[in-house]
């Protein structure tokens, strides 16, 4: 495929692009900005980002992201609650911060784990259910998603590396599934997730300074 054959591809998906879509990738976007703002705005803008996707991908046979968006609005949920924690003297629970070596081993096994469950369902399901399914792309994509996830939740640094792996492998994964706007939106969020990375990294270096 040659670049006018991806240029064209990529103005008839554009025309193609429901209204569904168009308002999920404007609420992922403004999700995204929230969360790299640290702003509890984060997570109601989200769900309506997740809601939407889990119906798009199910019809795009994305199994995979359709579990990931069910995962994310769970999370979300959680990580609502879990950020609107105060101690006592009405300080947040959860703060940014960098993770030490036990929670780098906690990630990377949380990442194994689900790929390679992911994978092994995907494949399966490809056989009689989902024939269009790339298992080891869409396995990818959702294990980084999955662990990215869990650790905002937490306020760790490192979540924005694993959103950076789940944005650059989304990017293809959903344009040749022909959601041309959703990948346009992944690459928006990975200039984002490079962004929130700084951001973040910066507060955690001035949490460590007190």
């Amino acid at each position: 495929m040659d670049l006018q054959e991806i240029w064209h591809q990529f103005i008839e998906g554009l025309q193609k692009t429901s209204l569904l879509e168009y308002i999920a990738v404007f609420a992922g976007i403004a999700s995204v900005w929230f969360s790299r703002k640290e702003n509890i705005l984060v997570y109601p803008v989200g769900l309506i980002n997740t809601i939407i996707y889990i119906w798009l991908s199910f019809k795009g046979d994305l199994i995979g992201e359709a579990s990931v968006n069910f995962y994310y609005t769970v999370m979300s949920i959680y990580g609502w609650v879990l950020w609107t924690k105060k101690d006592k003297e009405k300080h947040p629970v959860v703060h940014i911060s960098f993770s030490d070596r036990k929670w780098w081993l906690y990630q990377l096994a949380f990442f194994v784990a689900f790929y390679i469950t992911i994978f092994l369902l995907l494949t399966y399901l490809k056989k009689d259910f989902a024939p269009d399914a790339i298992p080891w792309a869409d396995a990818f994509a959702s294990a980084t998603a999955f662990t990215g996830m869990w650790l905002m939740t937490k306020k760790k640094v490192e979540s924005w590396y694993w959103w950076v792996a789940t944005n650059i492998a989304s990017m293809p994964l959903y344009f040749v599934k022909h959601y041309v706007f959703t990948s346009v939106y992944y690459l928006i969020l990975l200039f984002m997730a490079v962004w929130g990375l700084f951001e973040w990294s910066s507060k955690a270096k001035k949490q460590q300074a007190f």
